[in-house]
């Protein structure tokens, strides 16, 4: 495996989500990620006036339903163009650039720290979850979610096999980042919490299936609103895209059922508190 360049991967992620679609991103991953938004915002005991932190917030999603619970809510992430969206869809939370690994509030800020999939999109996760402890109060709780598995997480195995099916290879400009699924596994996932001296650290398992009207939305809302996935594919030659493509259309019939397909998804869920 190559070693990774935490700066260059994060600076590959910063370019690459400040180019991407969000209104792709919206169709396909919104429906997706909110179904997840209130059991991540319970494992935080987000309630009336908690002082809540929503990390890589994106479009707002979570610290807009934070804030309907009375919660005392900033949002932070660190593309414009995700915190300009966020602030006109909801203009009552208070949004500020901030970034994940570096977070600039002083100690003990916050009640509680929530992030919604941001793990997979930092090159130094050890240090983001060591910043989420150093601003969280005593007794304050830490909730994050990451991806299942590809084999059960099937909106991303199922253009991972349709890449390794075609037989194309990862292009020289996408830099080597950290395994995206690397906190898929339980233990994994607990040790990044309990090593930044979270106690009573919890997994829990989210699974549901998302219908899909047709397989079209999801080729191009990962070839136009994602980042790693995005530059996997826009990269290639216009062959090599095409017999993914295929590899990929063969691969979705699998779930095809009445109204479109649906596709498993688990997200895993991890909680714990700041002694």
């Amino acid at each position: 495996m190559a070693a990774i360049d935490a700066e260059k991967f994060n600076a590959f992620e910063r370019e690459g989500w400040a180019h991407a679609s969000l209104d792709a991103y919206a169709r396909v991953f919104v429906p997706i990620t909110s179904r997840v938004i209130d059991d991540l915002l319970d494992a935080a005991e987000a309630s009336p006036g908690k002082r809540v932190l929503d990390v890589a917030t994106g479009p707002g999603f979570v610290a807009a339903r934070a804030e309907a619970r009375g919660a005392k809510v900033i949002g932070a992430d660190l593309t414009e163009q995700m915190l300009e969206r966020a602030r006109r869809a909801h203009p009552r939370v208070e949004f500020r650039r901030e970034d994940a690994e570096d977070l600039r509030f002083p100690e003990a800020s916050f009640d509680a720290v929530v992030a919604n999939f941001c793990l997979l999109h930092l090159g130094r996760p050890e240090k983001a979850v060591a910043g989420f402890a150093r601003v969280l109060s005593r007794g304050g709780r830490v909730a994050l979610t990451v991806w299942g598995p590809p084999e059960r997480a099937r909106l991303f195995g199922l253009f991972l096999e349709a890449v390794r099916a075609a037989g194309a290879p990862t292009p020289a400009a996408i830099p080597a980042g950290p395994d995206f699924f690397r906190f898929s596994d339980d233990g994994e996932f607990s040790r990044l919490l309990s090593s930044a001296g979270f106690d009573g650290v919890a997994i829990r398992t989210l699974e549901f299936a998302h219908l899909l009207p047709d397989a079209d939305l999801l080729w191009r809302g990962m070839l136009e609103g994602t980042v790693r996935t995005r530059a996997l594919l826009t990269l290639q030659t216009e062959e090599m895209r095409e017999r993914i493509h295929r590899e990929f259309l063969r691969g979705i019939e699998a779930y095809r059922g009445e109204g479109g397909f649906a596709l498993p998804v688990e997200v895993k869920l991890a909680s714990g508190r700041k002694p």
